[in-house]
């Protein structure tokens, strides 16, 4: 029997993107009313979850300004009711890319430090300030926040040492830092709101395929116990299970999707 989320109601952050259009139709998928935040406008968000059993609510949302977030609480629970799951996705990564150009630590721009943080770790505090705090006032939530294995362990330089860039890549270390703050915030806040009825988890997946040149995933894949890189649909499941009745005593945890890669 499949998971049936009737009667939720579902906010996602940083619905456009790969991993957010896959929360949306999977929470969609199983029956919940389901609120796609992105800075996107949300016209240009359509069709990107529309084939779900729940209603799905495109808004135009900036994790990083509360009074759009609050703005977005606002119209959700004019729309669709009170949001019951919070779905903590926006975040800001840099992919290997010949384009994008590469640094040396100690050069690493602030710039792009702070963007990363800026998003990453104050994006989630904010909305969790607006949406968790909502649903702390009222008794009742899941909150999601989507982590990632680089906040447990640090990205090995050896898989990108084949790219052509001088310097070599660099995975900006805010990304990291960004997403064991992500697992701190949790533990925190389940700690504050266990009480109150609302469950704090984190969902933190390995690497997804997606484009990635055959180097890479030869060498990532000869990490990984399982022998292979997560598909979207491996990460349908775990998500499910931390939104729905099947986790009600789980809190506060780190819920790794990773293959196995962090056992070696």
């Amino acid at each position: 029997m499949g998971i049936d989320l009737t009667g939720e109601v579902a906010v996602v952050t940083g619905a456009s993107g790969r991993l957010g259009t896959l929360w949306v139709q999977v929470l969609s998928g199983a029956g919940a009313a389901v609120a796609a935040l992105d800075l996107t406008g949300a016209e240009e968000l359509a069709g990107s979850a529309d084939s779900g059993l729940g209603r799905v609510l495109r808004l135009t949302a900036d994790v990083t300004d509360r009074g759009s977030l609050r703005d977005a609480l606002a119209e959700t629970t004019e729309q669709l009711g009170s949001p019951t799951v919070l779905v903590n996705n926006a975040g800001v990564d840099q992919p290997p890319s010949t384009e994008q150009g590469s640094w040396l630590f100690e050069d690493l721009p602030d710039d792009l430090s702070a963007a990363v943080l800026a998003v990453n770790v104050l994006g989630v505090l904010k909305v969790c300030q607006v949406f968790g705090a909502d649903m702390a006032a009222r008794g009742r939530g899941s909150v999601i926040n989507i982590g990632s294995l680089y906040g447990n362990v640090a990205p090995d330089p050896r898989m990108y040492a084949h790219l052509p860039l001088d310097p070599p890549f660099l995975k900006p270390p805010a990304y990291g830092a960004s997403k064991a703050g992500v697992s701190a915030l949790t533990r925190y806040l389940a700690t504050l709101w266990g009480p109150r009825g609302v469950r704090v988890n984190t969902l933190s997946p390995g690497g997804v395929q997606g484009g990635q040149d055959s180097t890479f995933l030869e060498q990532y894949t000869a990490r990984v116990p399982l022998g292979r890189m997560a598909q979207l649909t491996d990460l349908a499941g775990p998500l499910l299970f931390l939104a729905s009745g099947l986790s009600s005593y789980v809190t506060g945890h780190e819920l790794l999707v990773d293959g196995g890669f962090v056992s070696w």
